[in-house]
C-alpha cells in the first residue's frame, strides 16, 4: 500500500501533522507513506520516523504548468492507493483527481467533487487534532497521539559536542529563541518580542537563577535580536543549529525553552521539553496541547506581542 499526504505550510505545520502520520503508520504498518512538502519545510522530516520519502513542491510559489506537470508525473508514477490533503484550494484537489489515486480525502471546502471523501474542518481545537480528524474518513477514530520526534544519533552527538564547547554539558540550561520566520515577517504577522524586553527578562533571570546558563538560539532570521541582546548581555551564550534535527537535539537537552510562537516551540512540544511561549494574534490553545508544562503568555489585546510586559513573562517562567 502506498499513501500520499499533501502538507503545505511551514515547519510548524509539518510537526503538527506528525501525529496523523504516526496513526497512519500504526494502522498501516507496511505502507509506504510519502509527503509532498514545501522546500522550506522539508528539513522537518529529518525528525519523522513515520515516512518513506518527501517530495518537494512550492505550493505558494509561482508555479508554471510545467511545474504542475512534473509533480503530476511523479505522483502518477508512484501509483498511490490513498491521498490525504491539508490543502483546501481547488487546484490541490484537481491535482489529486488527475493523479488517479482511488481514495482522495480532505476537508469540506471548495471543489469537493474532485475528492472521494470529505471531513468537516473544526478550527476551534489544537491544530494537531484538527489534522488528525482527516483519519476519521478511514474509520480511524482513536485519540490524537502527541507529537513524537525521532532525533538522529548524529544530531544528538552534535548537540553534546556543542554543550561541551560552551561548558554546559551535563548542566540544566535555558534556551531562548526570540526570532520569527521570514515569511511571517513578510506577511506582516507580528511574532517578534522587542530586544529590550528580552534583555529585561533575561537580566532578571540571571539575577534570580545565576547558576542556570542562558543560551540564545541564533539563526539567519534571528541575527538582529541576537546581536542586540548580546550587546546588552555580553556573557550570554549562543548556539546555531544548522538544521532542524540538530535544533531538536539542542532543545531536547534543555530544561526550558523560552520562545515566541514559532517552529522551535513545536519542536519543544515534540521533544517533551517544558516551554514558555509568547503569543500575539494567535490563540495558544490552537497551537499548544493541553499540558501544564507547555505554558503561554498572550498579549492582552490579542494582537501585539510587544505589549507583553517583561514582568508577566518572568512570572510565567517562575510559576512552576
Amino acid at each position: 500500500m502506498r499513501v500520499l499526504t499533501l502538507v503545505p505550510g511551514g515547519i510548524g505545520d509539518q510537526l503538527l501533522f506528525f501525529p496523523t502520520l504516526a496513526s497512519l503508520r500504526q494502522h498501516f504498518p507496511t505502507a509506504e507513506i510519502d509527503v509532498v512538502v514545501e522546500p522550506r519545510s522539508q528539513g522537518a522530516y529529518r525528525l519523522c520516523p513515520s515516512t518513506q520519502r518527501t517530495i518537494k513542491f512550492d505550493f505558494k510559489g509561482r508555479n508554471s504548468l510545467a511545474d504542475f506537470a512534473n509533480l503530476l508525473g511523479v505522483l502518477r508514477d508512484r501509483e498511490y492507493d490513498l491521498a490525504l490533503s491539508l490543502g483546501q484550494r481547488w487546484s490541490a484537489r484537481f491535482l489529486l483527481w488527475l493523479t488517479g489515486i482511488p481514495q482522495r480525502i480532505s476537508y469540506v471546502g471548495e471543489a469537493n467533487y474532485w475528492l472521494t471523501q470529505t471531513v468537516p474542518l473544526n478550527r476551534d481545537q489544537y491544530a494537531a487534532v484538527m489534522y488528525h480528524d482527516l483519519l476519521g474518513a478511514l474509520g480511524i477514530t482513536q485519540f490524537c497521539p502527541p507529537i513524537r520526534l525521532g532525533i538522529p544519533r548524529s544530531d544528538l552527538d552534535w548537540a553534546s559536542a556543542e554543550q561541551e564547547r560552551l561548558g554546559i554539558k551535563g548542566r540544566s540550561y535555558i534556551l531562548i529563541h526570540g526570532g520569527s520566520s521570514a515569511l511571517a515577517q513578510q506577511k506582516g504577522i507580528q511574532k517578534l518580542y522587542p530586544a529590550d524586553s528580552w534583555v529585561t527578562v533575561l537580566r532578571s533571570l540571571q539575577e534570580k537563577m545565576p547558576q542556570v546558563p542562558l543560551v540564545l538560539l541564533s539563526g539567519p532570521e534571528d541575527r538582529e535580536i541576537v546581536t542586540s541582546v548580546q550587546e546588552a548581555l555580553p556573557q550570554i551564550l549562543t548556539l546555531s543549529p544548522p538544521d532542524v534535527g540538530k535544533l531538536g537535539a539542542v532543545i531536547a537537552n534543555a530544561s526550558l525553552l523560552l520562545c515566541t510562537d514559532s517552529a522551535p516551540m513545536h519542536v519543544a512540544v515534540g521533544a517533551g521539553t517544558p516551554l514558555v511561549a509568547l503569543f500575539g494574534p494567535t490563540d495558544p490553545t490552537k497551537l499548544l496541547p493541553a499540558d501544564p508544562k507547555f505554558r503561554s503568555v498572550r498579549a492582552t489585546d490579542g494582537k501585539t506581542m510587544a505589549d507583553i510586559p517583561p514582568t508577566q513573562v518572568l512570572e510565567r517562567i517562575l510559576s512552576e
